[in-house]
């Protein structure tokens, strides 16, 4: 298993894969790696609705701009019930999705952060029966990447690095 630094520098997206499915063990990995992100106060106020089949296809028709291809969706939800401070369960549920590509990535898996567009909230909303309280961030579609990619050069910017000031 990689180290860590590895693992977080090592990380890209995937935006094809091979058809088959994903072991339940990996996926329960998955979030609850996802479930250990830190929230603000730890008041943790996520949910993640699974998909596959046609759901993940009727999602993926709705959002639009999304890979098609992959076995498994995760979308990533704010509760605002959970929410106390108001507002944080965006912030949260980011880090809840870096979790989640970092864990996919770890289990040998391939995933793409992808946005829940806005203009189709309304229709994933009813298409899966989400309460209003229930906001979608972010989904994440997962598989087993269709290529092997080579090691990634460093990202590291000394530019993008300021001291005490700009």
């Amino acid at each position: 298993m990689e180290s860590v630094l590895e693992l977080l520098v090592s990380r890209r997206s995937v935006r094809k894969w091979k058809p088959g499915p994903i072991a339940e063990e990996d996926i329960r990995d998955i979030l609850e790696a996802a479930m250990n992100a830190p929230s603000a106060v730890n008041e943790q106020p996520w949910q993640f609705v699974l998909l596959s089949g046609k759901v993940l296809q009727d999602f993926i028709k709705i959002n639009g701009n999304t890979p098609k291809g992959a076995p498994l969706g995760i979308l990533v939800c704010g509760d605002k019930k959970l929410d106390k401070l108001g507002g944080f369960y965006l912030h949260d549920c980011c880090a809840a999705t870096q979790n989640i590509l970092l864990a996919v990535h770890a289990k040998g898996l391939g995933g793409v952060w992808t946005a829940v567009f806005p203009n189709a909230i309304p229709e994933v909303r009813k298409l899966l029966n989400l309460p209003e309280h229930v906001i979608p961030v972010s989904f994440v579609p997962v598989g087993y990447p269709d290529a092997t990619r080579p090691k990634p050069a460093s990202r590291y910017d000394e530019t993008k690095v300021h001291r005490n000031r700009w």
